[in-house]
This record gives C-alpha cells, structure tokens and sequence, in this order.
C-alpha cells in the first residue's frame, strides 16, 4: 500500500490535487448539511447578517481560494505549503461552487430550481479532478506514447482531432459530454456522431430543412430527459436539498 501510495500519488506530484479535491467534497457536503439546518430551522446555525447584510459562503470561498491560490504560487508542488494551499482551495472551490447558480443568475436562487445547478456543477468538477487524479489529460494526450509524444506533429494532430469532436458535441448541445470528452476523447466522439439536441445551434442551422432529422431529435431528446432527468433530479435533492415551491 505505502509503495503504491507513494509511486502513485507522492511521487508524481499528485498529492496536493488529492487534498485539494478531498477539501472540496468536504467542504461542500459540510456546506450543504449546514444550509439545510439553517432552512429547517434546526441546530445552532443561522444566517451570517451583520448591519442587516446577509454574508453568502461565496463570499469566505472566494478568500480562501485567492489565499490558497496565492500560497502555492508562492511555493511548489510539494511540502507542507503546497498541501496547506491545496486545502485552502479546495475548500474555497467548495464554497463558491455551492453558489455557483447565484453567481451565474447573479440572484439569490439558492433553494430555487434554478439553484440545483450548483449541485451539477460540483459533480461535474469532482468527476473531472477526479479524471485528472487518475491520469486522464485533456484531449487524450495521456494516451500518446512516449515516441509519438516526441512527434509534435502527431501530438498536434491528436490534440487537433479530439478537439474537434468537443466542439462538435458542443454546438449539437451535449454540454456535459463535451466537458467529459475533452479527457475521455471516446465520450466526446460519441456526443459528436448522435443526433443533436433539437434547440442546438446545430439542430437550427441542419436541421432547418430536415423535418425527419428534427423530429427524431425532438423525440430522442423527449426520451433522455424522461428517463434520466428524474434520476438526476432526485440524486441532486438528495444531497442539495429540495428546491422550495
């Protein structure tokens, strides 16, 4: 286990990207247990109002991840800093991504429907340091080999190519793919070859005069999101807590 431990994640330089993710999915869950106490009206918690402003979490998130980002600038990879300066930020991305809906509506729509893309928001940037912790690099260069990493221009050229099929699953509205596909290029290739979403600037422009097209991604897209949007919805009121009525 040590000898894993270290050729995996101390040696590569691993460890502070291991504290920073861990800070962040502690930090929020933590976050988030304590907002909805506070919405219950339950534990020792309250609202952070002095003078009668109420203090967001964005607000400490944002410190913390300057201060953190500042400390590691200041130090490297490895030590008692960098690891200090990991936790600091991810405990910062925590917060302000816990308010992410609010910074993006640029309103208070915490406990509103609007608000749920806070929770999306963590699990796509836990899943993606996650990918990076594994060793998945964007755009698949990980999977080069060391000669052909030597050859800048095959590196180019599969770096070029996966970058093609992100912006195409992009423009045909597969946001989420398109993000995953930038490290798993295989995901990206498959948001590319499908059908696009009927509202996707693809859809609009292709689509226009492809009533057959339209109508089989109007009904693809009806399917997905009944079979899988209440599957989401309710893991993201599991552990965000249900929006208010």
């Amino acid at each position: 286990m040590d000898h894993w431990w270290f050729r995996n994640i101390v040696e590569p330089g691993k460890l502070p990207l291991l504290l920073a993710l861990g800070s962040f999915v502690l930090t929020f869950l933590v976050t988030r247990a304590i907002t909805r106490l506070i919405r219950a009206g339950k534990g020792p918690f309250r609202n952070v109002t002095p003078g009668g402003v109420h203090i967001h979490h964005v607000v400490p998130g944002v410190i913390l991840m300057v201060v953190g980002g500042f400390i590691a600038l200041a130090g490297g990879r490895r030590g008692f800093g960098s690891g200090v300066a990991a936790v600091l930020f991810g405990m910062g991305v925590g917060l302000v991504l816990d308010e992410f809906a609010l910074i993006l509506h640029l309103d208070d729509v915490y406990w509103s429907e609007a608000g749920t893309k806070s929770v999306e928001i963590v699990f796509l940037t836990a899943a993606l340091a996650g990918l990076i912790l594994c060793g998945f690099l964007p755009f698949g260069v990980n999977e080069l080999s060391p000669d052909e990493t030597s050859d800048r221009l095959h590196v180019v050229r599969t770096v070029g190519a996966n970058f093609f099929f992100v912006l195409i699953a992009l423009v045909k509205g597969k946001a989420r793919m398109a993000v995953v596909g930038t490290f798993v290029p295989f995901v990206a290739l498959f948001g590319a070859v499908r059908l696009a979403r009927p509202n996707s600037p693809w859809a609009k422009r292709l689509y226009r005069d492809r009533p057959r097209a339209r109508a089989r991604a109007t009904v693809r897209a009806y399917r997905h999101d009944l079979r899988w949007n209440s599957v989401r919805r309710r893991i993201e009121y599991l552990i965000g807590g249900a929006p208010s009525r």
